[in-house]
């Protein structure tokens, strides 16, 4: 605890000076009790399985479309024709908010002054998570009131408001590769100046947040705040706080890619049986290479070469040694292995899960088969692609083996939580009640 409180002091000290925050109601503008957490629904792009979320920004508000990251450090988005408000203000060089962000450009902009072009301002250097592009001179850091929904942990509440919320301008360039309509990206790394990093310091909430990703044609969550995280399983009624299903792992911190998350794997089994694999691949080296990160910008999860083929070799061979009459056909790009026909039941075909151990008692997440294979237009295919000999991460946990998971990233304990699969429960996402969402 008092590494966490000696990483946070200057940048929260410095966030309680620019923040204020007040409920948005129908009547009037008043000063709010501090919400229990905060709340972003989440939806799935059908052509990039991006997961995206919006928020209000600007004065007057307007929706802002944006991709969720967890290792971009910022909110960025476009500062194009379309950005009015008449509380945007730019960052002047030299001030505490620039320290914050660690932007240390300095530019003056002779075409301006407007949103992402004024002079004496300070600038960040960003990049585009899908393309990998950056802005290599730096784009302008600047402030604007943004509004979330709050929540009491069971129901969507009041909007509430905060001004002076720290992003990037980004140009109309970097957009590239994004999904459809999106205007930026919800940076939710691990920095002073991340998404919810600043919306959780703003109302004095702890460092952590909670998400639940959600299929197509579905809407999931993201709670800021430690909870509570309560939801209606199927058919009975009864609120379930989804804490209670978490089980714990520590945050493992990367030498190189600090804004990233990464997970301790000691091992991985499939039905029950240990995978043998080179397990100095689970480990990171002093270059920052090696080790295991969770992202929601890979739509799967890839494994290092050697370690694909022992796991996806030992999965398929289970899959086919059943009496269930099933038959390997042709794969489907980017997979490898994809069957014709599987047993199913409730929560999906019956085949054996795939265990990630982790670090910690009795710590496993377990990849249950909706999560493990994914349905194709000749069948069901093994929902791992091959990262290569070199990898930066020998594993990647990408975003479809997350849905209807629980993930709770607590910094302020530097833990991650992980429910598994919330089906076998008769729990999904989209359960949670949404009632008056932004």
């Amino acid at each position: 605890m008092a590494s966490f409180f000696n990483h946070y002091l200057i940048p929260l000290y410095l966030l309680f000076t620019y923040f204020t925050t007040t409920t948005i109601s129908a009547a009037s503008a008043i000063v709010s009790p501090r919400p229990k957490s905060l709340l972003l629904t989440i939806s799935k792009d059908t052509s990039t399985s991006q997961y995206t979320t919006k928020i209000l920004q600007r004065t007057p508000p307007v929706f802002v479309p944006l991709t969720l990251d967890l290792g971009t450090q910022y909110l960025w988005l476009n500062c194009g024709r379309r950005y009015v408000s008449s509380t945007y203000k730019p960052v002047p060089c030299g001030s505490p908010l620039c320290a914050l962000a660690n932007a240390k450009i300095c530019r003056s902009c002779p075409s301006g002054p407007k949103p992402g072009c004024n002079n004496n301002t300070c600038r960040a250097i960003i990049s585009n998570p899908i393309t990998n592009t950056s802005t290599k001179k730096g784009s302008e850091l600047a402030t604007d009131v943004i509004k979330l929904n709050s929540s009491n942990g069971a129901t969507t509440g009041d909007l509430v408001s905060i001004p002076n919320f720290l992003f990037v301008c980004a140009p109309t360039s970097l957009l590239g590769g994004l999904a459809k309509g999106v205007s930026g990206v919800a940076g939710f790394g691990r920095t002073k100046v991340s998404f919810p990093t600043q919306a959780s310091s703003a109302f004095r909430l702890a460092q952590t947040f909670a998400l639940c990703l959600p299929p197509f044609s579905e809407n999931g969550f993201a709670f800021l705040g430690d909870g509570p995280y309560n939801i209606t399983p199927g058919g009975t009624g009864l609120n379930v706080d989804l804490r209670s299903m978490l089980t714990y792992t520590p945050l493992v911190t990367n030498p190189v890619r600090t804004s990233e998350y990464f997970i301790g794997v000691q091992g991985i089994r499939v039905g029950g049986e240990d995978v043998s694999i080179n397990k100095s691949l689970l480990s990171i080296d002093s270059k920052g290479y090696g080790g295991t990160t969770i992202s929601l910008i890979q739509p799967y999860t890839s494994m290092e070469s050697s370690i694909y083929k022992a796991v996806t070799t030992a999965f398929d061979r289970q899959i086919l040694n059943t009496s269930f009459p099933t038959k390997r056909v042709a794969p489907v790009a980017p997979f490898k292995y994809c069957y014709d026909t599987l047993p199913s039941t409730r929560v999906g075909p019956s085949v054996s899960n795939i265990d990630l151990v982790l670090q910690g008692k009795n710590a496993v997440w377990t990849i249950a088969p909706l999560n493990s294979l994914v349905s194709t237009n000749v069948g069901y295919c093994i929902a791992f692609v091959d990262g290569g000999k070199n990898p930066k991460s020998s594993i990647v946990i990408g975003g479809y083996q997350i849905e209807d998971n629980l993930v709770q990233f607590d910094r302020a304990k530097n833990r991650i939580g992980i429910s598994s699969s919330l089906v076998y429960d008769r729990i999904r996402c989209s359960f949670f009640n949404f009632t008056t969402t932004v």
